[in-house]
């Protein structure tokens, strides 16, 4: 990434930073800020808004800001970003709308929130950086369209699982191998795991226990899954890929557990497995030519036919100021879809749900997500881990049941549930649910 640091060097040496406003102010945002405040020059934090402004202030003194004072209208933000200090607002409507903001960076999670943020920076002539794969993974290549209307990129962010992920992929590629599955790596997958099993663990670094729930259940490595699948036009070979299998043994060999002639024959597939120390992605790729199979074969890289490549370690916010400059210096949109879903995450019962409940959102303690190809998700109309929040069981379901439209009544009126109609119209042709939409309308 030399051409990245030779560009940030030079925007410091003009005192012309990326100006960068985040959203959400939780464990990711305060990272992300001190990284940037203290290591990467050519880019400043220009604004954080949070629902808890006190949240955005904490981040920015973490970070060593002094004398932050809250901003409550668009022309208080404004001008304290001109006067040289990063701005605290519980709006964030302000960062999106202000004219001294270069690009966002999204780091709350949330869909239907996200949705909104998302549009109205695409109106105001700003790129956005997700690190919310939740979104990005449910209505991810709609919004995209929406950002090439306009003009600006919507990217994922290198330092992330679908970053390092393609990153990756795009290296191997550039070898001459060919992809044949994409893979991750958890240390822990227990779908039923809620908030209270993880409030130790997440209380012992600091982090949200809901969030930290959805690293655990199986939800957050099915939207990342689902972005990577997005990207590459690969499947899951089967609903809720590996479900917590288990390899511990050399990455070297993990080959050993996947059939060449399927992943031919699907043309890829994504994947993930439990245990294998010392790894965090991996890509099995094969090469045509016999001649470079010696090669591969002297460099100790084994007789093939799938060759292990492998990535031991994702830094998230040390990394994704990467993905900020690649934007908005070089145009360069890391993880965009190929073009419409491929594969999406389904919302399948933690427990025995009864009629009438409200479901919560995802990382809680009513269901879990899995990720699975569209078509079965369109053909039995399953209800997407995204938005979940809000939804009124009209029947019984059970524990690891999928939920289904016919299953719920959708909150009225929201964005996200507009926007993936049209995802499903412009890339499938189908109206099936802006018709669902309009009956409950």
């Amino acid at each position: 990434m030399l051409i990245v640091d030779t560009a940030l060097k030079k925007r410091a040496e003009e005192n012309n930073p990326i100006r960068v406003g985040i959203l959400g102010a939780g464990f990711m945002c305060q990272g992300l800020t001190n990284q940037i405040a203290h290591s990467v020059p050519g880019m400043r934090v220009a604004a954080i808004s949070n629902r808890r402004p006190e949240r955005a202030l904490n981040v920015l003194a973490y970070a060593g800001f002094e004398d932050i004072k809250l901003s409550g209208s668009q022309t208080e933000l404004d001008e304290t970003i001109r006067s040289g200090k990063p701005a605290a607002t519980e709006d964030a409507m302000l960062l999106a709308r202000s004219p001294e903001i270069d690009v966002l960076v999204d780091t709350t999670g949330s869909v239907e929130f996200g949705a909104h943020l998302v549009l109205e920076a695409f109106r105001h002539g700003k790129d956005v950086v997700l690190m919310n794969a939740e979104i990005d993974a449910t209505i991810g290549p709609i919004l995209r369209i929406h950002a090439h209307r306009y003009g600006r990129i919507l990217s994922a962010c290198d330092g992330d699982e679908p970053g390092v992920q393609m990153n990756l992929v795009r290296w191997v590629r550039g070898l001459g191998l060919t992809p044949r599955l994409v893979g991750n790596i958890k240390g822990l997958q227990d779908p039923y795991r809620t908030p209270t099993t993880q409030k130790g663990w997440a209380e012992r670094w600091g982090q949200n226990a809901a969030m930290v729930t959805s690293f655990a259940d199986g939800s957050k490595i099915s939207f990342e899954q689902s972005i990577v699948a997005n990207a590459t036009g690969f499947k899951v070979l089967q609903r809720g890929m590996s479900r917590g299998r288990e390899y511990r043994d050399d990455v070297m060999a993990i080959g050993k557990l996947y059939d060449i002639d399927q992943l031919r024959e699907m043309g890829g597939a994504v994947d993930y497995v439990v245990g294998t120390p010392l790894t965090k992605v991996f890509v099995l790729a094969e090469h045509p030519d016999p001649k470079q199979q010696h090669y591969l074969n002297l460099y100790k890289m084994g007789e093939g036919p799938l060759y292990s490549f492998f990535t031991p370690y994702h830094l998230v916010h040390f990394e994704t100021p990467l993905s900020i400059a690649r934007v908005v210096l070089f145009r360069d949109e890391l993880a965009p879809p190929l073009g419409g879903p491929v594969v999406e995450v389904c919302a399948v019962a933690k427990r025995d749900l009864s009629a009438g409940e409200t479901l919560d959102d995802y990382g809680m303690y009513m269901t879990y997500g899995e990720a699975v190809n569209v078509e079965e998700m369109s053909a039995k109309r399953y209800l997407p881990e995204g938005l979940v929040a809000g939804c009124r069981l009209t029947r019984d379901v059970a524990k690891d049941e999928v939920l289904t439209y016919g299953d719920v009544i959708l909150p009225p009126g929201r964005l996200a549930d507009t926007l993936r109609a049209e995802q499903y119209r412009h890339f499938r042709g189908e109206t099936w649910l802006e018709d669902l939409l309009k009956v409950a309308a």
